[in-house]
């Protein structure tokens, strides 16, 4: 009577060895049948034995599904991934289609894939062709920047990466100098380095720059103004003035009402024929500023929901303090405000590194356009796949390190309440 009760803390003693070796029992079919092509229930019907994994798998979750068990794993396990029968489903699912998606993965990535060679009938196997990758690395990281320059990019980020470092370790009397150093004096000094025309560096013209170098020198300007900017916007928007208040909406709406797309293909082709005979702006400059104005509409909302989310009190509190606008809102109602939108600013700021390939519209390569330029070429055609696992690989390391580090912020900086 007991085996066919329902599970609970009387009879976990019972159920809980059942029910493991079920789902272990589920999960040892669908593993050999994945690597090592073994059927363990292939004396069943077909049908049967090609669901077996997730039956066996879905009963014993269903046995081992007891609230408050008092066994912490057990408990935490049921809490997340075995509420209920659904959950439990998904869970099962989910966990078969990634041991199925492994043996093949694998081997395209790895065990048939070809890593040696310098050109396209050096890949012989029928898995990846990272030679794809070897022999086109250096255009993926610089472009079309000639070769015996490529120091100058490299000195560029080194620098910029060590700055960033010593501001984590210098007194915070220092760390506010460095940061003020980084925000409006350092740009300028890498910008001519890179671009050079000075100090016996030979000019480079932008179109030339590329790769991923030119989407790290995207993404790092537009993420150090747009933020500024975003928060002027955000603070317009609720300001008590009519004209700044519209002045504002208007702004706001009117980059979150159109494609960044169309935003960047009118500042390289629209924009230029309302310039004075003889005035010429760069092209890069043109898609910085759009790409910036573009973002600081969407950050000056995220921003915008952390200002109203603070209780009234606050602002009454720093006006009986005698505190102005600009004091109270710099020393006691931004800082709330931005604790508790660190998730909304870093999701902003993934999404500008994400959106940087759509400047191929207007002829600058970084790292997508350089791929889809080497996928064209007649001796490496049919390398696509190559190129765009390899960006997308890019893409996550870049974006998931920048969601860690403002996780590991949001923590530090306490924004639970």
């Amino acid at each position: 009577m007991e085996l066919i009760s329902k599970p609970n803390k009387q009879n976990l003693k019972t159920y809980l060895p059942i029910g493991t070796f079920f789902i272990f029992l589920g999960l040892l079919d669908v593993t050999l049948n994945a690597f090592a092509g073994i059927d363990i229930s292939g004396f069943l019907p077909s049908k049967i034995s090609y669901f077996f994994p997730i039956i066996i798998g879905f009963i014993g979750f269903y046995l081992i599904r007891v609230e408050f068990s008092g066994l912490r794993n057990l408990d935490i396990l049921n809490k997340n991934i075995n509420s209920n029968n659904f959950n439990a489903f998904l869970t099962l699912l989910t966990l078969y289609i990634l041991i199925k998606s492994i043996p093949p993965l694998l081997n395209w990535f790895i065990l048939d894939a070809n890593f040696v060679g310098t050109s396209k009938d050096d890949c012989t196997g029928e898995g990846a062709c990272w030679v794809f990758i070897k022999v086109w690395f250096n255009r993926f990281m610089y472009g079309l920047y000639p070769d015996p320059e490529q120091w100058r990019i490299n000195v560029a980020f080194i620098t910029l990466f060590a700055l960033v470092g010593v501001t984590f370790f210098v007194s915070q009397k220092l760390k506010k100098y460095f940061i003020l150093f980084l925000i409006f004096v350092y740009p300028i000094i890498a910008i001519k380095l890179i671009s050079g025309g000075e100090f016996g560096l030979k000019y480079v013209e932008t179109a030339a720059w590329g790769g991923l170098s030119l989407t790290f020198i995207i993404s790092a300007f537009a993420i150090i103004f747009c933020f500024p900017i975003g928060v002027f916007l955000a603070l317009g928007r609720r300001s008590n003035l009519p004209a700044i208040k519209y002045i504002s909406i208007g702004f706001i709406e009117l980059w979150r009402g159109v494609p960044l797309i169309t935003v960047l293909f009118m500042s390289a082709v629209m924009f230029p024929m309302f310039l004075p005979d003889g005035t010429f702006i760069d092209k890069l400059i043109r898609v910085l500023i759009a790409i910036t104005l573009f973002e600081a509409a969407y950050m000056a909302e995220v921003v915008r929901g952390g200002l109203q989310a603070l209780p009234k009190g606050q602002y009454e509190a720093a006006r009986s303090l005698g505190m102005g606008y600009w004091k109270m809102n710099v020393l006691i109602i931004l800082p709330q405000a931005l604790k508790l939108v660190i998730p909304g600013i870093a999701n902003t700021l993934l999404a500008l590194v994400k959106d940087t390939p759509l400047i191929f519209v207007v002829g600058l390569m970084e790292l997508a356009g350089m791929i889809g330029l080497a996928k064209t070429n007649p001796k490496w055609l049919g390398m696509a796949m190559e190129g765009y696992v390899f960006a997308g690989l890019v893409f996550w390391i870049i974006c998931y390190a920048m969601s860690r580090y403002s996780q590991r912020l949001e923590k530090r900086l306490s924004t639970e309440r």
